[in-house]
């Protein structure tokens, strides 16, 4: 089946910025900061369909925790689709996000290549601005940033892809209070980009 979705990206995690996971100036990073990750990524989609499934305007979110000392570190997630889709496009971001539906990048994504536990998938109003600088899911969580941690600095994270170049931010906020989640942070690591996830 072939699918396409694209548009802008905006995640946030406890570490500090720039996080050390992304590629700095060319070179890969390691370990989180503190050794357990928690966060909240997002997704706009400006432009997708599967199938006959037009998936433009609609936002998916994660939120996340992994251990790295844990054995593989496996992600735990809750998926969150789009509450304005219909059940169609809600089940196609499903399955494109699980990596359900193949696509060389999102079969790289650490919560598709390893074992990870999937908590849940929930409906959720998700709104990224049109800046990309501001996340909404709900009343579930956010993000919200202002100002960059880049210092020149060319920063990529391997989630929209090591290939492009994004912006490094402190995040003003950062929240999530959503079972089995719970947290509120401010001036730790975000990170904002664009993104393009195909089938082939």
């Amino acid at each position: 089946m072939e699918w396409r979705v694209t548009g802008a990206y905006l995640e946030s995690c406890n570490c500090d910025a720039i996080c050390p996971c992304r590629m700095v100036d060319g070179v890969r990073g390691g370990r989180s900061t503190y050794g357990i990750c928690c966060g909240l990524l997002g997704w706009r989609i400006d432009q997708g369909d599967t199938a006959g499934v037009d998936l433009a305007g609609l936002g998916v979110a994660l939120a996340l925790r992994y251990d790295d000392d844990e054995p593989g570190s496996p992600w735990t997630i809750v998926l969150y689709v789009d509450e304005r889709g219909d059940e169609r496009q809600r089940v196609a971001l499903e399955e494109i996000f699980l990596g359900r539906l193949g696509g060389p990048h999102i079969l790289k994504l650490p919560w598709v290549r390893k074992p990870s536990e999937l908590v849940a998938v929930r409906p959720a109003r998700i709104d990224l601005t049109p800046a990309g600088r501001s996340l909404r899911v709900g009343e579930l969580g956010s993000i919200r940033v202002s100002r960059r941690a880049d210092e020149g600095h060319r920063v990529a994270c391997g989630i929209p892809g090591y290939e492009r170049v994004g912006g490094e931010y402190y995040a003003d906020e950062l929240r999530v209070e959503d079972e089995p989640f719970s947290w509120e942070l401010s001036g730790n690591c975000a990170y904002a980009t664009d993104f393009e996830y195909v089938s082939e």
